[in-house]
């Protein structure tokens, strides 16, 4: 039986980690690059018959070049007959300090684009360099988000990021559309998930961060999906035969 190959960025912790959980399952091989090994998902590879599961330890703070030339060479040594299908997941982020760009240094503006723009575009390049000769279905998985697309003071890092994201995504559907089994791409954003982030927006102060009293209130009225829910919405949507008609999507389309 043909297996099901995935790659998947920042998948030691949040909704990363939920989609790695689920998506350790018989048919599967997980590779997850994250900045550490996260020992719950090589338990839980070890209970599951049929599933593989490769974990890279990498910082993609430098933008991921590293680490795209390692995922290029790891995916020209595999016998591309024994997959049913490709699936790159670029979902690695950085949560950035809730500030004006007046008051963001050098060192913040480059971590947030080189970790949640540049890395996800070495990725994708690479991926698809390697596996231009594979007749197994290819699809490019894009974490993008809200703020992408809905302008808020003092989040300009991360929603530069992710707009860049959603844009680099509309430009890459047009291209592989043109190609002989070209990738299937799509920027999704995944709705509003009780993680990290959005701990990280409600810590702000709103003479700070403008928006304060709207994250506040969805976590006050229960709006915020669980990671393991969203995860779940998430590989759902990926699994949709029209995914990639929209390149840039949401979640609850």
């Amino acid at each position: 039986m043909k297996q099901h190959l995935y790659i998947l960025t920042g998948a030691s912790r949040g909704l990363g980690l939920g989609m790695a959980r689920q998506l350790l399952m018989a048919g599967h091989s997980l590779l997850c690059i994250a900045r550490h090994r996260n020992d719950e998902l090589g338990l839980l590879a070890g209970s599951t018959p049929q599933c593989t599961l490769e974990q890279w330890t990498a910082d993609l703070g430098d933008g991921g070049a590293a680490v795209a030339t390692r995922l290029h060479d790891w995916l020209v040594s595999l016998d591309a007959d024994t997959y049913a299908s490709i699936t790159l997941i670029n979902n690695a982020a950085v949560l950035p300090r809730i500030a004006p760009l007046a008051d963001a240094s050098s060192a913040d503006i480059a971590s947030v684009l080189r970790v949640g723009l540049e890395a996800p575009m070495q990725l994708t390049a690479a991926f698809l360099r390697a596996t231009a000769g594979w007749s197994a279905a290819r699809r490019v998985l894009n974490i993008s988000s809200g703020n992408g697309r809905r302008a808020m003071a003092s989040q300009s890092l991360y929603s530069a990021a992710k707009a860049g994201m959603d844009h680099y995504t509309r430009c890459l559907a047009l291209e592989e559309g043109s190609q002989a089994n070209g990738a299937r791409v799509c920027s999704l954003a995944p709705g509003i998930i009780d993680t990290d982030m959005q701990t990280h927006l409600r810590s702000a102060g709103a003479d700070t961060f403008p928006d304060h009293a709207r994250f506040v209130e969805y976590h006050s009225s229960g709006q915020l999906l669980s990671i393991d829910a969203a995860a779940e919405r998430v590989l759902r949507y990926l699994a949709r035969p029209d995914f990639g008609d929209n390149p840039a999507g949401d979640v609850r389309d």
